[in-house]
């Protein structure tokens, strides 16, 4: 469940009231984990996948009704969007940026202040952010060559920025503290909060922008090479993502400092983590960036033992989930059990009517992910005749529930994986409106989806509970 898709009063979910609220109806529910989608600066096309920093966080998320509790907001402030099924996302900046201003001029800096401003990441993201603003949001490498540069050159003075970089700092810092005091509550309510890192980082990004030598650019900024994965299940002209390629020749004489930071982050950030792309760190789709389509490129091997075994000699306890999904070459499954990742099947992937693949115990089972159809919806959509075979098989193996819904969350639950998680939209039954993301597609309905109340979701408390402890999967 992303947070942004939280029930909230001011049109997108939030670390505020209706998230606690959230974490204890899921323990409730006998359920320990909650997974969300990446929290950082939302990028282009509102993708977390395509964030303008690896380590901050989007400002949406902190929640307005906190800040009037703790007295750092005066004014009065109305519901907006609140009964909305769609995030606005430009309207909800501009109905929260006045109240943030207000709650700036109103915080007293304190020493838990002062040690967190003091990281190198936040100082490169608050210029950033403040540099993008005066350059009306325009990618920095379309910015003065002395703003694009400052990392390198250092030229400029930043004192006439001062204001606008310590508000970027004041939300970043506010967001850092109602995170965990909502992660602690969870943690306190025995849930763990799975987090995802995504493999790439967006080129108008801080990342990119303070440290371009980790990135095959032009002088000037401009990717020569840029990320995406060649035809398959979503697009038959492949996913051309636009993200620039990883210097791995730089990265490893750096010893993989760059990812060694992301890593260290997140790690500090959430309990467990899952890795997209996770096929990436064996190989990578390279296309050249004058290429419309992802159909021409190639696969280009990455030194993903070299880079986990840096990680694991730093941290030998960090453990990810791996999101291996789509078309693999045998060597990813060999990196992942190298170092006991878990990896995941989806079940809309893996379904077959004349037999299910026994299910290996360390492993992540999902119905679905945020970028498949509603397992209600995906279901639908199919031709008759599979549908009455998969009813066939799943009344032979002793499913025969009501709804398909029902049935492949039992299936899903009563498998031998380590853990299963269940997407909102497939406990609500919910169907193709409800969906999160289309792989290939940019803009509207992508990431829009939210909840607006709670009521549908607590009348099945009892019985997703009941699924969990038929499962086994309650202490």
């Amino acid at each position: 469940m992303p947070v942004a898709s939280l029930p909230d009063r001011h049109g997108i979910g939030s670390f505020g009231k209706q998230a606690y609220y959230f974490v204890d109806e899921i323990n409730k529910a006998g359920l320990t984990i909650w997974q969300i989608l990446p929290l950082n600066p939302l990028g282009y096309g509102n993708s977390p996948y395509q964030p303008y920093s690896s380590f901050a966080m989007d400002e949406l998320y902190i929640s307005l009704d906190l800040l009037k509790e703790e007295g750092l907001i005066k004014s009065r402030i109305p519901s907006f969007r609140r009964r909305a099924g769609q995030i606005d996302y430009d309207a909800v900046r501009r109905f929260k940026e006045p109240f943030l201003k207000e709650a700036y001029r109103n915080f007293k800096p304190d020493h838990a202040y002062s040690v967190f401003a003091f990281q190198q990441w936040l100082r490169d993201y608050a210029v950033f952010m403040t540099f993008r603003k005066i350059n009306n949001m325009h990618c920095w490498n379309e910015w003065p060559e002395e703003m694009r540069d400052e990392p390198i050159e250092g030229k400029i003075d930043l004192k006439e920025y001062t204001d606008e970089i310590l508000y970027q700092v004041f939300l970043q810092y506010i967001l850092f503290r109602q995170w965990k005091d909502l992660k602690q509550y969870a943690n306190d309510k025995g849930i763990e909060i799975m987090g995802d890192i995504p493999f790439y980082v967006g080129l108008d990004s801080a990342d990119v922008w303070a440290k371009r030598e980790n990135f095959l650019l032009t002088r000037d900024g401009h990717p020569t090479f840029i990320a995406g994965v060649p035809p398959d299940y979503f697009s038959a002209t492949g996913q051309r993502w636009g993200n620039p390629i990883y210097n791995w020749e730089y990265m490893e004489k750096d010893n993989f400092s760059f990812w060694m930071e992301r890593l260290s982050y997140v790690r500090k950030m959430f309990d467990l983590v899952r890795v997209d792309h996770f096929r990436a760190f064996d190989t990578y789709w390279k296309i050249k960036a004058s290429c419309p389509t992802a159909i021409d490129g190639k696969w280009i091997e990455a030194p993903g033992y070299k880079l986990f075994d840096t990680m694991l000699k730093a941290d030998p306890e960090f453990e990810i989930v791996a999101e291996d999904l789509g078309d693999l070459r045998k060597e990813v499954h060999v990196l992942r059990d190298h170092y006991h990742f878990r990896g995941m099947r989806v079940i809309q992937f893996s379904f077959d009517p004349k037999g299910m693949p026994a299910d290996k115990e360390h492993l992540v089972v999902y119905t679905g992910t945020h970028d498949n159809d509603p397992i209600f919806s995906w279901y639908r959509h199919k031709p008759a005749a599979e549908r009455r075979a998969m009813r066939r098989y799943l009344k032979k193996t002793g499913y025969h529930a009501h709804s398909f819904a029902e049935d492949i969350i039992q299936y899903s639950l009563d498998s031998n994986a380590d853990m299963v998680i269940i997407p909102m939209v497939d406990y609500l039954h919910l169907g193709k409106k409800a969906r999160l993301n289309l792989p290939g597609t940019v803009g509207k309905p992508n990431w829009m989806w939210r909840l607006t109340e709670f009521s549908a979701f607590e009348k099945k408390v009892p019985a997703i509970r009941a699924a969990v402890e038929k499962a086994k999967r309650i202490a």
